[in-house]
């Protein structure tokens, strides 16, 4: 018998798509079936059946996780004609569907552990197709429960009954369980010794006595104390050797988090999301929270529970809780048990185990809504990977390609045809353990993905581990300038298409290596997908001591004063550098020691901060003297005319000669002097810009590179430039390096030579 075939692409797998296709078919009295395949969902219909009606209800009330890329149809030959409408076993076939990111607890769930008389009553893998683990349990595709680490609990006849039904909510829900059957989770001591007693009550017991509790959770384990607790905090941190990078605070429900900070109803919808990140928000004054929580700093980054777990921990505390990554000085956030137990032992007095494995690690995503509603990524991990990223109608194939990223907040991309994913946030691999995971990770996406990487992309610099890695692979491996793949990234996730021209892109960060083997950090460039072309930017100063400089802003503050003044005798230098050898520091930037030039944004956001005090000796974390110079400039009230601070430009040149001679002479308070840093460095900028756009006939300009996450500067810049001029810039995805793997994926596929790599 002659049938149709309906074929429906896009994120439909694992999200309830099957049982709301049955619902239509038996609202519609249709016969045939519906399945899972490597490519989406399959619907197969008894007869030529009103496909208009069947499309419109398709896209009329999709479920909440789920969306229609494409839907096409054709003939299908039936052996046998069905008699009714059913849902079928999944085909296994080359994986073309999406992978679903993990969702937070979804309201009706949540209903179901908060009611006594529910058989699901405060148990803490509670789910349904609306919600739950997904990305980190998966195994391989399709995705089916013996395809994901659930294969390890059998279900319970009323678990198994839900799971086949396609009227409940739990059909095919792939993580679904319950006391009787599913995960359980216990707590020990940080000897690993269990402890007697109701988890909940143990872990409360602990925090409200000031201690440190590891919590393994969907994608990894998290350090949680009191939030209002100085002593807890502060023995916390003196653990981690994290004396002042802040922690991410987690509280009860949304109403919690608007007594902490300034909530806009845009921050307010995405910390209530699916993907319920992290959102950077205003810091309220006076708050109950810890000054120690976020010191020195205007934001504090908020999160609302994303599992039933956190959620039952949150109810019986009624406080806000630090929730930061479990992981020790220079190490990965521990994924297992055992490695929990090795890891931790020193950092947590207490653990919450449990026995629900986890596949890939997946940190919390952090996101900031500028000016409270325009979307700033600045990591991208749970709640949103593995989305893919369509690519522009005019670009090849990305189908085999693999691009490595860089090594500084890592991570990678693999392309799917006209698409390309790119992997979680997986951190600094010059760490041993991220290595690992790195490598982990790449293999997990190949795997599900079904990829042979044919081409193999990376960063020029050699000395990247995600450089070395991609050459070992790579019969010939495809390198691509860094900041080339700031502006490509940006380009691409603008959508923008081969044919559109080139644009003017000021790419700002701390350091990236082009193809002649120059640091840059502050350029101004001409740029496609196929090339670019610098033309003006941030002179190179030396950084004395290499990679001792990112980290040590008084040496960069020296080669800054160095170059800009011609006779240094005239300055208190053994007043400003008091116990440092300057001397020692003047002779290597002679002889060329180990003092590279680099045009680099970050370095002079460090020089500047180490000239007001703020991270004088040494920066903890990566940003840091940047995010408190930019919070000390927001702190300024009455704002300094900006004719008392002017940084020179010549043509698309900036030069900073004059400017450091006038710093020194400023007479403001820190907070106006530090505002006038960004307004006068925002204006030259623009000004370049202006001058480069007039002469090249040019009107669309990119911003990438990690600096600009800094709002001021960025909001500051843009008030400057012409109005004719078009500004590109990340949204879903990170200014920094984080992206850099999108960029590199477009640039080669755009190649002329691509395919004959």
């Amino acid at each position: 018998m002659l049938g149709t075939e309906v074929r429906i692409k896009g994120r439909v797998q694992g999200v309830g798509f099957r049982p709301y296709v049955w619902q239509i078919a038996k609202d519609l009295a249709l016969r045939g079936e519906v399945l899972n395949d490597g490519h989406g969902v399959l619907i197969r219909l008894a007869s030529h059946s009103p496909i208009e009606r069947l499309y419109q209800l398709l896209h009329d009330k999709c479920p909440p996780l789920a969306r229609i890329d494409s839907i096409s149809h054709g003939d299908f030959l039936w052996s046998e004609t069905p008699q009714d409408f059913s849902i079928v076993s999944s085909e296994q076939a080359v994986m073309s569907t999406h992978i679903v990111p993990d969702a937070a607890t979804c309201p009706e769930c949540l209903h179901d552990i908060g009611q006594s008389t529910n058989r699901r009553f405060q148990y803490p893998f509670t789910n349904c197709t609306h919600c739950g683990p997904r990305f980190t349990i998966i195994k391989a595709m399709p995705y089916d429960r013996p395809a994901t680490v659930m294969a390890d609990f059998p279900l319970c006849p009323q678990c198994s009954s839900e799971y086949q039904h396609p009227a409940d909510r739990r059909f095919h829900a792939q993580p679904v369980a319950c006391q009787q059957c599913g995960p359980t989770v216990w707590v020990t001591d940080n000897q690993g010794n269990r402890l007697q007693g109701d988890w909940i009550e143990l872990a409360e017991q602990a925090i409200r006595a000031g201690q440190t509790v590891a919590i393994k959770s969907v994608g990894g384990f998290h350090l949680a104390c009191d939030a209002t607790n100085d002593h807890a905090i502060a023995l916390l941190r003196a653990r981690k050797q994290r004396p002042n990078k802040p922690f991410a605070v987690m509280v009860k429900a949304l109403s919690l988090a608007c007594e902490l900070a300034t909530v806009s109803a845009a921050e307010r919808a995405e910390l209530c999301s699916a993907a319920a990140p992290i959102v950077l928000l205003a810091k309220c004054s006076p708050s109950k929270l810890s000054a120690l929580a976020a010191p020195n700093l205007s934001e504090i980054g908020v999160m609302l529970p994303s599992n039933p777990l956190q959620h039952l921990l949150l109810n019986r505390l009624e406080r806000p809780l630090v929730m930061t990554s479990a992981n020790g000085s220079g190490l990965p956030p521990a994924l297992t048990n055992q490695q929990a137990l090795c890891e931790l032992t020193e950092l947590a007095d207490l653990f919450m185990m449990h026995d629900r494995d986890i596949v890939q690690r997946c940190d919390d995503s952090l996101v900031r809504l500028r000016a409270g509603r325009h979307k700033e990524t600045l990591r991208r991990a749970r709640g949103y990977v593995p989305n893919p990223l369509t690519l522009p109608n005019d670009f090849p194939s990305a189908k085999g390609v693999i691009a490595y990223g860089g090594d500084l907040k890592s991570a990678f991309a693999i392309g799917l045809d006209n698409e390309v994913v790119l992997s979680q946030y997986l951190g600094d691999l010059t760490n041993v353990g991220t290595q690992q995971q790195y490598q982990h990770a790449l293999a997990h996406f190949e795997l599900l993905y079904q990829i042979t990487p044919y081409h193999h992309v990376a960063d020029c610099h050699t000395g990247y581990f995600s450089h070395q890695l991609a050459a070992k692979r790579a019969t010939r491996l495809i390198t691509v300038p860094h900041h080339h793949a700031h502006v490509a990234a940006c380009l691409l996730e603008n959508g923008w298409q081969r044919g559109q021209g080139k644009v003017m892109a000021l790419t700002l960060d701390g350091i990236g290596v082009n193809e002649d083997g120059e640091l840059w950090g502050g350029e101004l460039l001409i740029a496609d997908y196929l090339g670019y072309q610098k033309v003006g930017g941030l002179p190179a100063v030396a950084l004395p001591g290499g990679d001792r400089a990112a980290k040590e802003p008084w040496r960069v503050l020296y080669a800054h004063i160095r170059a800009a003044f011609d006779d240094l005798s005239v300055l208190p230098l053994s007043s400003w550098f008091d116990g440092k050898n300057y001397q020692l520091i003047d002779t290597a930037i002679n002889r060329a020691i180990n003092s590279p030039l680099a045009s680099s944004t970050g370095r002079l956001f460090d020089a500047v901060a180490a000239s007001l005090g703020i991270c004088f000796e040494q920066i903890e974390y990566e940003g840091q003297a940047a995010c408190q110079l930019e919070s000390l400039a927001l702190q300024c009230v009455e704002y300094p005319d900006k004719t008392h601070l002017e940084i020179q430009v010549e043509g698309c040149q900036i030069d900073l000669t004059s400017f450091w001679r006038d710093w020194f002479q400023l007479n403001f308070q820190a907070s106006a002097k530090a505002y006038l840093f960004h307004q006068a460095l925002a204006a030259a900028l623009a000004k370049i810009v202006n001058n480069c756009a007039r002469v090249h006939k040019l009107e669309t300009l990119v911003l990438s590179g990690g600096v600009f996450h800094n709002v001021l500067l960025t909001r500051l810049l843009k008030s400057c430039l012409d109005s004719s001029i078009r500004v590109l810039q990340h949204r879903d995805y990170s200014y920094g390096d984080a992206s850099l793997a999108l960029g590199q994926l477009a640039i080669a596929i755009n190649a002329n030579d691509f395919r004959s790599y």
